[in-house]
């Protein structure tokens, strides 16, 4: 059991980086739930389930971390300072990427190495999940995936008779253009597709298989890839032929919402059939010389 001045000192920690970084908190999950926040930042509204999962994987480690012994890394003070200096810059990202920073800090001055390692998961979900210019930087990077999702929506469109060209990343149909924009390509729902497999991967312990992880997160990209594929095909049809209400309400309606629900049910249903139908590894026999005749 830990002993009080443990628990005291715990309790001051928590409630220093709950004066910190609770309004930070609530500025990124009102943000997400609203829509009020920069589009990069949008792309990071996973961490409405990531975080929230985190803080339960560091509650249940609760006990092996107490078992711990106190060990201070020099490294987790100077991680423990920077995140002040970032914080204290009062600009929004680099306040953002404090949090994390903050956090492995604190397990290395709290329980060295051995401590970073505990949480390790928690902390990859809190980083994963602060808000930052990430994907501003690899939108350029993505223009091959736009082309490829134009071409194969307008080559779906034209297999039902619908009259479309396509020029890179826009398609022409019936006069009316529809540009595939990084926004619309599918990345932030590559990224919310990527990090709930994260989540599933740990969760179920499928991580304990290589072989199956792998597939997961291939399948996982596979999936993001043809759903947006298909939503940006029937984006294009409502636009095209004039149904500006179905196009409102699969572009920024609950129709959004309920098109993200499908794509996350569709990688749940992915990962309980790889574990049903795919080995935990391959394994090859080898016969031995005396059986081989």
């Amino acid at each position: 059991m830990p002993s009080r001045r443990h628990l005291s000192t715990t309790w001051v920690i928590a409630a220093l980086l709950a004066i910190l970084y609770g309004p930070l908190l609530v500025h990124w999950v009102d943000g997400w739930l609203h829509k009020s926040i920069s589009i990069q930042h949008e792309y990071f509204s996973h961490g409405l389930l990531g975080l929230p999962f985190a803080a339960y994987i560091a509650w249940d480690k609760r006990q092996p971390w107490h078992s711990l012994p106190d060990r201070c890394h020099p490294l987790g003070l100077g991680l423990v300072g920077l995140a002040c200096l970032m914080y204290l810059t009062r600009l929004p990202d680099w306040m953002n990427l404090s949090l994390p920073v903050m956090l492995a800090g604190l397990c290395l001055s709290l329980k060295s190495t051995a401590g970073l390692r505990l949480q390790a998961m928690p902390l990859i979900l809190v980083a994963l999940a602060t808000p930052n210019q990430l994907p501003y930087l690899i939108e350029p990077y993505i223009l091959p995936l736009q082309q490829l999702i134009a071409s194969v929506a307008g080559f779906l469109l034209v297999q039902i008779g619908v009259p479309v060209t396509v020029e890179s990343i826009y398609l022409f149909v019936n006069g009316q253009t529809v540009e595939v924009a990084p926004h619309c390509a599918g990345l932030k729902m590559l990224f919310t597709s990527l990090y709930v497999a994260l989540m599933l991967v740990y969760w179920t312990g499928a991580y304990r298989s290589r072989l199956r992880s792998s597939l997961f997160l291939i399948g996982t990209v596979a999936i993001s890839v043809v759903g947006n594929i298909l939503r940006n095909a029937l984006l294009s049809y409502f636009h095209g032929m004039g149904q500006d209400g179905a196009f409102e309400w699969l572009h920024e309606s609950w129709g959004g919402d309920l098109y993200s629900a499908l794509m996350l049910l569709s990688i749940i249903l992915l990962l309980r059939l790889i574990q049903a139908r795919v080995p935990v590894s391959l394994t090859l026999a080898v016969q031995s010389p005396s059986s081989m005749v």
